[in-house]
């Protein structure tokens, strides 16, 4: 019965922390979404990151003035959920443009590169040239 009831408290305690992560998944997709609803361009990063500077220098480059989400540093809550949006891999940076989920240090290149950025950063008013 000592086995029987071992498995009964791993098997509880399991579902406690899947309980407990997907609660802090959903506060962190409220939060994110609340961010990238208000603001033109996000871009979250973590201290130190430096494709995460890169971004940030193109965005300025650029003359866009993104909301800085530094998630080492004060929305460590949030990277749960940016990590799964990302496909499991590196959350960071992770970039949304007009609301919507553009991609990281690679989608953003891209689209600079194939001249779409400028565009998406006019479409969601981030640029007013």
């Amino acid at each position: 019965m000592e086995i029987g009831n071992q498995a009964v408290e791993v098997v509880a305690a399991a579902t406690a922390a899947a309980a407990a992560l997907e609660r802090e998944m959903e506060e962190g997709y409220e939060k994110v979404r609340a961010l990238v609803s208000s603001n033109a361009v996000v871009v979250f990063t973590i201290s130190g990151c430096c494709m995460c500077h890169v971004v940030k220098q193109l965005l300025f480059g650029l003359g866009v003035g993104p909301v800085i989400v530094e998630l080492d540093r004060e929305r460590e809550d949030m990277y749960s959920f940016l990590r799964s949006i990302s496909g499991g891999g590196q959350a960071v940076p992770t970039v949304f443009i007009g609301g919507s989920f553009l991609g990281g240090i690679e989608a953003v290149l891209a689209c600079h590169i194939n001249g779409s950025l400028v565009p998406l950063l006019k479409h969601a008013g981030a640029l007013w040239l």
